[in-house]
């Protein structure tokens, strides 16, 4: 997996032992928890519902995760919903997001749990003296559409964000809830000085941890098999 980024300032430090991971259940997320442990981290990690096996049984069983992960329900729509999963960690992952390709209400089902849950997770960021740094995961899709052409002397770098009118526009919702929620991250974050970085994955492919497929697996497999 190759990812983009753009940083607010870089520090150096010591390693840090505990740590927070939102929306625990996805690929990247899944695969971060699993790192985070191999290398000694304590794990706080959300997820929906952690009472749900298919949303939690991976994580149970990576190495370590009995002795150091974690597990909290959270909702992003819900103000202070990250405090307690926040408080006493010195870095925190943002990943959770929801992901739909053709949704019945974008607003609610795309757009205010992607902006309104970046916010609510930064603001419990703030309220915890102990984070140094956070990492969002925002989307290749928050640099690429902005309705100018690619030619072969563009260079597209961390300068570059999609036109939400554009997106709007043309029906890209996930489109425009990432473009959205990087936005209103950096604008709160550099309001509040947080140390943060955005990663910007496009296609992410592998190994899978969890029990079912991420959308970018799900249309490689369509892919071979034959589109239905």
């Amino acid at each position: 997996m190759e990812f983009g980024g753009r940083t607010e300032r870089e520090k150096g430090g010591k390693k840090k032992e505990v740590v927070c991971v939102t929306g625990a259940s996805g690929f990247i997320a899944s695969w971060l928890v699993k790192l985070l442990l191999e290398r000694g981290y304590t794990v706080k990690a959300t997820v929906r519902n952690p009472n749900d096996p298919k949303k939690t049984e991976h994580l149970r069983s990576l190495h370590g995760a009995k002795e150091r992960l974690h597990l909290f329900g959270a909702d992003l729509l819900e103000d202070g919903s990250f405090d307690s999963v926040v408080e006493g960690c010195t870095a925190v992952f943002h990943t959770a997001s929801p992901v739909s390709l053709s949704p019945a209400d974008p607003k609610a089902e795309l757009i205010d749990p992607a902006v309104k849950g970046t916010l609510n997770v930064l603001s419990s960021c703030v309220k915890t003296p102990t984070v140094r740094r956070v990492v969002v995961t925002s989307s290749i899709v928050s640099v690429a559409y902005n309705g100018k052409p690619l030619t072969s002397d563009v260079v597209v770098d961390e300068t570059w964000f999609s036109d939400p009118a554009f997106c709007e526009e043309s029906k890209l919702w996930y489109v425009l809830s990432k473009t959205l929620a990087e936005e209103a991250a950096w604008k709160f974050a550099k309001e509040k000085s947080i140390d943060m970085v955005t990663l910007h994955p496009g296609i992410v492919i592998g190994p899978i941890l969890q029990p079912t497929l991420n959308i970018s697996t799900e249309i490689f497999l369509n892919l071979i098999n034959g589109w239905k």
